[in-house]
């Protein structure tokens, strides 16, 4: 792809030809056609009612009507072939282009040695295309290329419906920016900008990794970037600013009196020279730069014949060298390399800010040394550029990091700002040495409203940064510890004792002198058994997660479920006249616990029995007095494929920890069950949230959110589903085991991290996932199954965006296979295996699509008959 292109589209439904090249392309219009590449293809091929492939004939660029016309390149309906700029190239030809590719250094010393050119876009696209040869022939290294490639030819793939986005103009940036990427874009990302009582910025301009000093105006929709920009600085709206240094900023030059302006739907550039200081460069926003003087140009919005005329500007001090070529503003002298202030004066002269018949800076203007835009593209010095532009944005990452730790409650993701930071080679790990220096006092600044977990992630950022791995895996430790504690506190009030000290009393538990240690004298058995289904998310997963749930609002919908007739989750606790624990599982194994001092954390990962040990501390049994004189023996079930994603695990303890508070007449209601739950994982150092033992606890279709405070508020609404909307999941929702298996306690842990650090992303797409849910309630709540498969699908991408490994080859090949039948689709969980919900078009897809995958030697799958658990 070009740099220029975003696609936003599904490349796996695209039918490419092997063994060959192939550029995608749209239909266009020509006015839009006008400004881009265009591909003329053969009027035969392959035609279907969404894309044709045919063979490519030619490449034009920025192509008037008249050359369209002449090259045949307008289709029957009055458009054209726009060149999208993504190329796919396969099989033979793949081949060839790495051997090409592989062998080119001999091509790329001799570039840089003749300081030469070569578009590896224009110029190897041209090797496929047998009409271009000739031109590629006269072009650096052509005569390799067409060696090389040109035994291969190139196809046009046109999809009629495919949508992208392309930033080839700056007004398709100002498009992109208010329009479709409106709400996408971090308008004020890595900026240093004054308080809006001493400068005059619209809330609609974007503005990115730039400084803004005081007294400077920003118009509406304009675009500053990677620039510093000094007081008296005027920008219209509808502009764009582009790596722009006005001295003031950094104190090389200050001046009240100077003021510039830029025009409304203008661009600004500085550029630096590979020999001769930098140069600004400006137009207006809508100027073609090859469109020709005869033909009507325009410089800065303004026909190049009244510009002549207002600047008394002979065309000759513009075109004195560009012999036949047509005169336009790409091959016009007209940028002046002079100092700052001295350019940024004529600059406004130029626009026509200025004076008419200004004599001095037009005398000024025409004995300086004077560029083009065709020059300027061969004098960059873009390592002089990117130097620039990487210190510029590690300065300003260091102010914000300072800001953060200094007065702030680190609301930003200092992990980015220290790569921004670590650009400077020479002193970005010492600036990092410095503000880990500022640790120890970040905690005692904001006691009461910064988590220790957040402070403790910004200090291993901050070691990472420092190259201090070992020290900064130590401290890793501190914060899952820290997620532990605030978790515990946010269940309970005064639940921050430690876990090996706290008392039944302290949990709620009523437990009674007379009750089990009364069968000192006389004893007698009590026991309970605890059934539960297990649980399937539509959407809203991730958000019931500390430390997300803590301090941010969760919205979670999902539905109990039996499986082939069961309830396929238990647990059966019972007392003992013999002293000691005895705790065994579906499996036969078992282990005998008669020290009980030896249950204390952490425990063991591969200890098979650390979650019914975790539920002994949460309940506090085992730091009373209750097993002096009798013991336990609990059994535990789990009919469910291990790593299946319906919440085995939690509702697993939530069936203990029941359990436990019936025999000993605790709080055994769902909501003190779900609490216990909460803290249970992070004991046993799996984390997790609140979702799935509220799933596997209450039956039925339920909409569950928390509330974040001490304690943790949790709500659950039921759903009163209707006997239609029963009938007709249970129709038209398929629950598949994928055969695929994987632990969620890694992709937990990596998104939590990401949510210490304050990842912009991972924080929107958590917000979109409970909105999602809520959307999802209602449409339940209407019968709108359809609706739900929507949510579902949507869903599924931005668990993807939240994991990248929630997937993998075979569910994507599952999902692929299985969407003609769908309305929508999603793995259970947190994906990466596990169960998966395919929700038919209607009762006769699902039904087909079960029979198809069932008989798919492909798909070794297996399908389980469930039903809606409803208490009677």
């Amino acid at each position: 792809m070009t740099g220029d292109v975003l696609p936003v589209f599904d490349a796996f439904t695209m039918v490419l030809p092997d063994d060959t090249s192939c550029i995608i392309t749209v239909p266009i219009t020509l006015d839009i056609a006008s400004n881009h590449g265009v591909i003329v293809a053969s009027k035969t091929g392959t035609f279907s009612e969404s894309y044709s492939v045919c063979l490519v004939e030619n490449l034009l660029q920025k192509p008037s009507v008249e050359e369209l016309v002449k090259n045949q390149a307008i289709l029957s309906d009055g458009r054209t072939l726009l060149d999208t700029g993504i190329i796919a190239v396969r099989g033979k030809a793949w081949a060839d282009l790495v051997l090409i590719a592989c062998s080119s250094q001999p091509m790329i010393t001799e570039l840089l040695k003749t300081r030469q050119e070569m578009s590896l876009y224009e110029d190897i696209v041209a090797s496929w295309v047998p009409a271009k040869h000739a031109w590629l022939k006269q072009r650096p290294l052509g005569e390799d290329l067409v060696t090389g490639l040109g035994n291969h030819k190139m196809f046009s793939y046109c999809a009629y419906d495919l949508s992208f986005l392309h930033f080839g103009t700056s007004s398709e940036v100002l498009d992109h920016l208010s329009g479709i990427g409106a709400g996408l874009v971090g308008r004020r990302h890595l900026c240093s900008i004054p308080a809006t009582t001493i400068s005059d910025i619209a809330a609609s301009a974007v503005i990115i990794s730039s400084k803004i000093a005081a007294g400077v105006s920003v118009g509406e929709d304009s675009l500053i970037y990677d620039s510093s920009i000094s007081g008296g600085i005027q920008i219209g709206s509808l502009s764009i600013v582009v790596g722009v240094n006005v001295p003031g900023v950094d104190g090389r030059f200050h001046n009240d009196t100077f003021r510039f302006m830029l025009p409304d739907r203008h661009c600004l550039w500085e550029v630096p020279l590979l020999e001769a200081g930098r140069v600004i460069v400006y137009c207006g926003l809508h100027d073609n730069p090859k469109i020709s003087l005869a033909k009507d140009g325009t410089f800065c919005g303004k026909p190049w014949k009244k510009v002549l005329d207002d600047l008394n500007i002979n065309e000759i001090d513009l075109w004195n060298s560009v012999g036949t070529q047509e005169k336009c503003l790409w091959n016009a002298k007209i940028f002046p390399i002079l100092p700052y202030i001295e350019m940024l004066s004529v600059a406004m002269w130029l626009m026509g800010l200025s004076d008419r018949n200004n004599d001095t800076l037009f005398a000024l203007w025409k004995v300086s040394t004077r560029v083009s835009l065709e020059e300027l593209h061969c004098s960059i010095d873009f390592s002089r550029m990117c130097r620039g532009s990487t210190n510029h944005q590690a300065d300003i990452a260091t102010e914000i990091v300072k800001a953060c730790l200094s007065y702030g409650i680190v609301g930003r993701n200092l992990s980015q700002l220290c790569e921004d930071i670590l650009q400077k080679e020479a002193s970005g790990v010492n600036i990092c040495k410095e503000f880990l220096n500022m640790c120890p006092n970040l905690q005692a600044q904001n006691p009461a409203i910064l988590p220790k977990s957040r402070a403790y992630q910004v200090q291993v950022d901050l070691l990472r940064a420092c190259g201090n791995e070992s020290v900064a895996t130590e401290v890793e430790h501190k914060v899952w510890a820290a997620v532990s504690d605030e978790t515990a506190s946010a269940v309970r009030y005064g639940f921050k004792e430690d876990f090996l000290e706290t008392s039944t009393k302290n949990l709620g538990i009523a437990y009674h002198e007379n009750n089990l240690t009364g069968c000192l004298s006389e004893f007698f058995t009590k026991k309970v058994k605890v059934e539960l289904p297990v649980r399937v998310d539509f959407v809203g997963g991730w958000s019931d997660t500390p430390p997300w749930s803590l301090e941010r609002a969760g919205c979670v919908l999902n539905m109990a479920i039996t499986l082939e007739g069961s309830l396929p989750i238990g647990t059966i606790i019972e007392t003992t006249k013999t002293t000691g624990i005895l705790i065994s599982d579906e499996d036969l194994d078992q282990v005998f616990v008669e020290d009980f001092t030896s249950i204390k954390t952490p425990f063991e990962i591969n200890d098979p029995f650390r979650l019914v040990k975790s539920a002994l501390l949460v309940t506090g049994i085992i730091h009373d007095k209750i097993l002096l004189s009798v013991g336990l023996k609990i059994k535990t079930w789990a009919n469910v494929p291990r790593g299946s994603g319906l919440g085995t695990s939690s509702i697993l303890a939530a069936a203990v920890v029941k359990g436990l508070l019936q025999i000993t007449d605790g709080d055994e209601s769902n909501d003190n069950v779900a609490r216990l739950v909460l803290v249970l994982e992070q004991l046993m150092g799996t984390g997790g949230g609140w979702q799935d033992q509220i799933g596997g606890l209450y039956p039925g279709i339920k909409f569950s959110t928390s509330f974040p405070g001490i304690p943790l508020r949790l709500q659950v609404t039921p759903l009163s589903a209707s006997p239609q909307l029963i009938k007709e999941l249970q129709q038209r929702l398929l629950v598949v085991f994928t055969g695929q298996v994987r632990l969620a306690h890694h992709v937990l842990q990596k998104v939590v991290t990401r949510y210490l650090r304050r990842d912009n992303l991972l924080v929107s797409s958590i917000k979109r996932l409970a909105e999602l849910a809520k959307i999802g309630r209602d449409s339940l709540m209407n019968c709108n199954i359809d609706e739900i498969g929507n949510i579902m699908l949507e869903a599924w991408r931005l668990h993807q965006e939240l994991d990248p490994f929630c997937s993998n080859e075979f569910v994507d090949k599952l999902f692929a296979f299985a969407d003609q039948y769908c309305s929508g689709y999603k793995l259970v969980g947190a994906g990466g295996g596990g169960f998966a919900l395919l929700l038919g078009k209607d009762a006769a897809s699902a039904k087909e699509m079960r029979l198809v995958l069932e008989e798919n030697p492909e798909f070794d799958v297996r399908f389980y008959n469930w039903n809606i658990f409803l208490l009677n």
